[in-house]
Formats: C-alpha cells, sequence, structure tokens
C-alpha cells in the first residue's frame, strides 16, 4: 500500500499534476488499498488544518500582501540601500539586505520574492547587472523568507512535529542572520570581481532621511517579534497583529492603500493561502496512512542501523533533505517528514527545535533548484527571464548557502543559544 501511494504521488509529480492533487489522489488510492473507513479519512484531513496555529499562516500572507501594495517594501529598500548601498555591489547587498529585513514580517518565501524582487530587480538591470543574475539573486534572496521569523514551513513544522513554535522562531533568527550576512559578503566580492554594481553609489538617500520614511516599517518587525518574545502575543496573534498594524501604516500613515485595493490584495491572500492549506489538508491524510503503515518506524530503524552516529544520521539527513526540496513542495515535505524524522532524531540525542532549522533551511534551497523551484519560477516571472537562462546564475548562490546549511547542521548552538536564552525551560526538556 504504501509503495503504492509513493509511485501514485510521484507519478502525479511527473505529469505536472498539481502537488496537493497529487497528494490527495495517493491518499485517496492508500484509503481504498487499506479499507479505511471514508468517514475516518474526512476526519484526519479535518484535523490536519484544524489547527489553530495554522491561522496564523493567512495572516501572515495577508500582511505581506498589504506591505506590498502600502509602499512599505518600497521604503525598506530605500533603507537597505541607504545602509549597504554606498560601494560597488552595494545594490546586490541590498537586495540581501531588504529581504531579510521583510521576510521578518511576512513570513513567505514568494511574498518576498514578488514584493522586493518587482522593485530590486529593474533597479539591479538599470545599474548594469545582468537580468538573469538579478533574478537569480532575488531567487535566492527571498530564501530568507522562510528561515528568519515568523516562517510560515517553521509554523508547519511546529505543528506537525509539535515543537514550540516559539521556539522555531527564535532558533531561525541565527541561522537567518548567517546566510544573509554570507551573501552580502559574497555578492560584493562577486561584483567586483565580474565589474558589476560601479554605479551602485547613485541614487541613494541619506540614511537619515531613509530611516525616517521606513521608520513605521522598521518598526513592524520589533512589535510582531517583540510581541511573541516578550510574552504579550502568540505567533498566532501575531500575525493578526502585523495584519492590523500593516493596514494602520498602509491607510493611515503612508496613504497609499485605498479601499478599493482591498478586494485585490485579500482576493489574492485568500488563493495563496487556500494552496498552502490544500496541501497541508492532503499531506496530512497521506501521514496519517503512511504511519498507519509503520513506514516511519521501518524507516527509523533503517536510519539508525545504517546511519549509527549523529554525525552521519544528520549528513544523510541533508542529502535526502536537498534532493526531496527539489521535487516535493516545502509543505508538504515537512508534513510528511517530520513525524518520520523527529523520533529518530531524538534516539541520537539532536534537539528537535535545530533539526527544526536544519529540515526548513534544506528544504527552502529547493525552492529555488530546478526542476520545481518556486521561488525560480516567481523570480523568473518577475525578471522576464526563462528558467534555464538562470540556472547557471543560481550554482555560486547555491554553494554558499550549502556551505552556512553546514555550519547550522554541525554547530548546533548557533541555532539553540538564543533559544536556550529565551526559553530556559528548553534546556532541560530537549534531549542532549
Amino acid at each position: 500500500m504504501s509503495v503504492a501511494m509513493l509511485v501514485t504521488m510521484c507519478l502525479g509529480f511527473a505529469l505536472s499534476i498539481s502537488v496537493a492533487v497529487s497528494i490527495g489522489l495517493a491518499a485517496l488510492l492508500g484509503t481504498w488499498l487499506s479499507n479505511v473507513n471514508m468517514l475516518l479519512s474526512v476526519k484526519e484531513i479535518y484535523s490536519s488544518i484544524n489547527k489553530f496555529p495554522l491561522a496564523a499562516i493567512p495572516f501572515f500572507i495577508l500582511a505581506g500582501n498589504i506591505m506590498e501594495t502600502g509602499g512599505i517594501s518600497r521604503r525598506l529598500v530605500e533603507f537597505a540601500k541607504a545602509v549597504v548601498g554606498g560601494v560597488q555591489g552595494g545594490l546586490s547587498a541590498t537586495c540581501v539586505f531588504t529581504c531579510m529585513i521583510f521576510a521578518a514580517v511576512s513570513g513567505s518565501s514568494v511574498a518576498t520574492t514578488f514584493a522586493i524582487g518587482a522593485i530590486l530587480i529593474p533597479a539591479l538591470v538599470s545599474h548594469g547587472y545582468p537580468r538573469p543574475y538579478a533574478a537569480a539573486l532575488q531567487a535566492t534572496s527571498a530564501e530568507l523568507g522562510v528561515i528568519i521569523p515568523p516562517s510560515i514551513p517553521l509554523i508547519i513544522y511546529g505543528v506537525s512535529a509539535e515543537v514550540s513554535i516559539g521556539e522555531l522562531f527564535i532558533a531561525g533568527v541565527g541561522p537567518g542572520i548567517l546566510i544573509a550576512a554570507a551573501l552580502m559578503v559574497f555578492v560584493l566580492v562577486y561584483a567586483r570581481i565580474l565589474g558589476y554594481g560601479k554605479q551602485d553609489r547613485e541614487g541613494r538617500l541619506p540614511i537619515f532621511t531613509a530611516t525616517r520614511q521606513a521608520a513605521f516599517a522598521l518598526l513592524m518587525p520589533v512589535i510582531v517579534l517583540g510581541g511573541i518574545y516578550g510574552g504579550v502575543f502568540t505567533p498566532t496573534e501575531a500575525s493578526v497583529a502585523a495584519v492590523f498594524y500593516a493596514l494602520l501604516v498602509g491607510i493611515v500613515v503612508h496613504r497609499e492603500i485605498r479601499l478599493a485595493d482591498l478586494g485585490y490584495i485579500l482576493r489574492k491572500s485568500v488563493i495563496s493561502s487556500s494552496v498552502i492549506l490544500f496541501i497541508i489538508a492532503n499531506a496530512g491524510l497521506f501521514s496519517y496512512l503512511i504511519t498507519r503503515a509503520g513506514v516511519p518506524d521501518q524507516i527509523g530503524a533503517f536510519l539508525r542501523a545504517s546511519l549509527d552516529t549523529p554525525f552521519l544520521f544528520l549528513l544523510g539527513i541533508n542529502a535526502a533533505l536537498f534532493v526531496i526540496g527539489m521535487f516535493i513542495e516545502t509543505s508538504a515535505a515537512i508534513i510528511v517528514l517530520a513525524p518520520i524524522l523527529v523520533p529518530v532524531a531524538a534516539g541520537f540525542g539532536i534537539d528537535p527545535v535545530h533539526l527544526g532549522i536544519v529540515v526548513v533551511v534544506n528544504l527552502a534551497l529547493g525552492m529555488v533548484t530546478p526542476p520545481f523551484g518556486v521561488n525560480l519560477f516567481a523570480a523568473c516571472t518577475v525578471a522576464r527571464v526563462s528558467v534555464d537562462a538562470i540556472v547557471g546564475r543560481l550554482l555560486p548562490f547555491v554553494l554558499v548557502v550549502l556551505a552556512c546549511l553546514a555550519v547550522i547542521t554541525y554547530v548546533p548552538q548557533l541555532s539553540l543559544a538564543l533559544r536556550d536564552a529565551v526559553y530556559p525551560q528548553a534546556v532541560t526538556a530537549a534531549p542532549r
């Protein structure tokens, strides 16, 4: 039964059937082959999305879309350009820095790609950067949207693995900053080597002016993340606060959102949220059937037997997730894999929060690698270039992120030090 489900799912992917439908068809086949009551299947589908933390997903998506329409993203770009754009290659570094700030509110890499890419890709091209390079840079930088908290994949992992979402959020700060810093250093050196960005100093606002114009935008991540870690509200409640704050700034302060824009913003957010939740619903049933068949236990026994040290286990997980991320949508992969990997990792003494960061960074790489990288397609859409035109440009960026992933994997304190400081009770609760 499990083999038939996996074959059906992979066949659906190969035939370019949508991820959610492919997983749903495989789950329906598994239901029929295992003689599970259809009412139980409906219950599992409902239970997989009837979880309060998942309510944060549509609200963070809505907040990101409001920021894009309300001029917040444009002001963040001007601020980032004023801070890091004063050297050759500074506009490339601005792209990375802006995506890091925007990610601290939107939680979505695709939203980051469209919101920031629509501004920075044309700017990069006008400053002499090749269009494929600009698209590859934007796709990779937007990956920070699922690593820097708040992060929709971290929410999904927390729900699937029954791990504190607050702990996952705080654990993502260190790795996110590491990747952003490495990318900024790389693009500055790369631009000098290739002779890009000699005019990047032009058109910058004075840093005081840029900071003043972006003040309300910069206050947004402070309110959202400060509220979570200060115990004012939960991550789910923080997503609602982000929506109200973005609306207040966009309508009252910047006055760039009209009432007529709200319909478009809401429709766009509903479509994006529905796609993610539909995947979660179908993947929930798929995961239930796989677990019911004992597949996680079998895989766990195999991994413990073949990868007998934490070092080898993490190496094997990284290799497998890198390949899986190329072919399976991030949310679906997390829901299916988290219940399998977490118990095995615990047997090796690996903290489930650290594992969550490793999983999400790996799958985030899948968003920028062919054949199914959603960030890749989004950046190509904004830049109006074909996917094959930017694949070669992606390789250096992917290698930089892979180097950071190695550090994140084998230096767990990069993720856990801040978590342990903010949540001291987790130090004794987590496996060591």
